[in-house]
């Protein structure tokens, strides 16, 4: 999903910095934009479907995909055995352009859907364009030869900090996962109970 507006506004609506920049905004601004964004009664008048369907919206951008894409991660989740919040937030951790971001290799989720668009990313040594791409257990994810003298991707490696599952080779611009993501180990801000709720009205 390609997203051209303002990221620091949208950040700021969801409560969630989608950029390095709108990380550093809202350590100043950290309420919502617009005239009533300073009020403390605002989401205290939340319903429970506003409190779901923000929470469902949170989640979408984080990883920067469309509600069509959103649903079917759902669906899939829910058809499957176990927990549908852990199937949802596995599933959702293990796309491509998720990893390439969460890994160290881009700074925000949308630079690492257009990395991986643009043919810079490649999986076991294969090319890989497509950021909904699955990436498995043992899976090595990696900046292609001839890209990995441009800058962008040794500057985001410096400040990488990948979570417990992914391992990251700053020489070799290489990302390993090491295991299955595990909610609770996920770094996105997200009350996942609540997007279950939402979609399962």
């Amino acid at each position: 999903m390609k997203y051209n507006g303002p990221k620091i506004k949208l950040s700021r609506q969801l409560g969630v910095p989608l950029t390095p920049k709108a990380s550093k905004y809202m350590e100043r601004k950290p309420h919502p934009p617009g005239a009533h964004g300073l009020s403390r009664n605002r989401r205290q008048k939340m319903s429970d479907y506003k409190r779901q369907l923000v929470e469902k919206q949170r989640l979408r951008w984080q990883y920067n995909i469309s509600e069509k894409q959103m649903l079917n991660y759902y669906k899939k989740a829910a058809q499957k055995t176990g927990n549908t919040a852990e199937n949802l937030a596995t599933a959702l951790e293990t796309r491509l352009d998720a990893i390439v971001y969460r890994g160290g290799l881009a700074r925000s989720i949308f630079a690492a859907r257009q990395y991986v668009t643009h043919g810079h990313i490649e999986v076991n040594g294969k090319r890989v364009n497509i950021p909904s791409y699955h990436v498995k257990v043992n899976d090595v994810v990696s900046v292609r030869q001839k890209s990995r003298k441009i800058p962008m991707f040794n500057d985001a490696v410096k400040s990488s900090r990948p979570p417990e599952y992914v391992s990251i080779s700053k020489p070799e611009l290489s990302i390993t996962l090491l295991s299955a993501p595990e909610r609770e180990n996920i770094p996105v801000i997200c009350e996942f109970p609540l997007v279950i709720e939402y979609y399962s009205r």
